[in-house]
């Protein structure tokens, strides 16, 4: 059987700051970064050694987020009036800042190192790739694979989302290029995909620790992952590219979603890359980590 290869050691990826973000300082369970024209502060328990800058940075932040509890939610205190959201860009790719009530602003940092990778991924096809991301919120790794040549089908059971999803392809100009937008649960969604016999080239996979579809479907990480990963390499076409899969739990690790994908992709060979997604600071030299990864390509 020629058994997809895994990695002997980890690897980090690791996101340095460009034009419109930076993570400017860390510590003592905070993060100060930068988005756009805003310096803001947020929690951050990885980040347990000491801060570098002065107090008064840190003070002089424009927003901080001050959680209510040990999950995400909490209240955003702002020093004056702010615009509801903002443009921000990468590369080809524009989309809005929005302080949200969890602590993000509408979009994840860290996961720049994964969009240059996957539109490494789509540029190296010949022939335009059907992709299919899951969980995709708002849609900036759909837009750089549009943006780099992909057909794309964005799935996020957040209605919300996927019209910010829609906007931020409006603000990218790529409103036009193959995108279908669908609001609904992953894993019915994947359900029915194997059902009409859908094939795709690369599957993205990016799921939260625990979450509800839009008629009231619960998704939790360690119970419902091994099937979904397991639909998702059976909608994997002949050509298949590549499969990622991206995780925020505290109690899983890339060597866990590393033999989660070489479980379920059988006999289908290539190789499995697996590690740590990690925000670099401004000064390089001191990283947090933020996910755990595991992908495969072939």
């Amino acid at each position: 059987m020629n058994l997809p290869r895994i990695a002997e050691t980890p690897g980090v990826m690791r996101t340095t700051g460009w034009g419109d973000y930076a993570l400017l300082d860390s510590g003592r369970g905070r993060k100060l970064e930068r988005y756009g024209p805003y310096r803001v502060v947020r929690p951050e328990p990885q980040a347990m050694w000491a801060p570098r800058l002065p107090v008064a940075d840190w003070n002089s932040a424009d927003a901080v987020f001050d959680p209510t509890d040990d999950d995400e939610a909490g209240n955003w205190r702002f020093r004056e009036r702010l615009a509801e959201s903002w443009p921000l860009g990468w590369g080809d790719v524009k989309f809005q800042g929005r302080f949200t009530a969890f602590r993000h602003l509408a979009f994840f940092p860290e996961q720049a190192a994964n969009w240059a990778w996957l539109d490494a991924q789509v540029r190296r096809d010949e022939s335009p790739p059907r992709v299919l991301n899951l969980f995709g919120y708002t849609g900036v790794a759909s837009l750089v694979m549009a943006a780099a040549g992909a057909s794309v089908t964005h799935v996020d059971a957040s209605k919300k989302a996927v019209g910010w999803a829609r906007e931020n392809a409006a603000l990218s100009r790529l409103d036009d290029r193959p995108i279908r937008w669908i609001t609904e649960d992953a894993r019915k969604y994947v359900q029915r995909e194997v059902r009409r016999g859908s094939q795709y080239e690369g599957i993205i996979l990016d799921p939260p620790k625990y979450g509800r579809g839009p008629t009231g479907e619960v998704w939790r990480l360690f119970e419902n992952l091994p099937e979904l990963a397991g639909l998702c390499a059976r909608l994997l076409s002949e050509n298949a590219k590549f499969l990622v899969l991206n995780a925020y739990a505290e109690r899983i690790s890339g060597a866990a979603l590393a033999g989660l994908l070489a479980d379920k992709l059988g006999a289908r060979g290539g190789q499995i890359e697996w590690g740590e997604l990690a925000l670099e600071e401004d000064r390089g030299d001191r990283a947090i980590g933020m996910s755990f990864y595991a992908r495969w390509s072939a």
